[in-house]
């Protein structure tokens, strides 16, 4: 089982209406958004699916510590 990567600055995306799944793994070629790399190196972590009703920036939390997830709350600026 791969361990799961995680980032410390968020990534930041123009989104567009429709349903996302966020990668939460970290291991998807496609950052940020999930390509199914939990599965094929098998990890217990799921993606975050969520619906954008609006388009507009995004900034997608990669430490995975966000108490807003999949958004980015700042919490990577307060860790070690």
């Amino acid at each position: 089982m791969a361990e799961p990567q995680h980032g410390r600055q968020p990534i930041v995306v123009e989104e567009t209406p429709g349903r996302k799944s966020y990668c939460q793994c970290g291991l998807s070629a496609n950052l940020p958004y999930c390509d199914g790399a939990h599965r094929r190196e098998n990890t217990d972590i799921r993606p975050i699916a969520v619906e954008i009703t609006e388009s507009g920036r995004r900034a997608i939390c990669q430490c995975h510590q966000s108490a807003n997830k999949p958004w980015c709350d700042g919490t990577h600026a307060r860790l070690p």
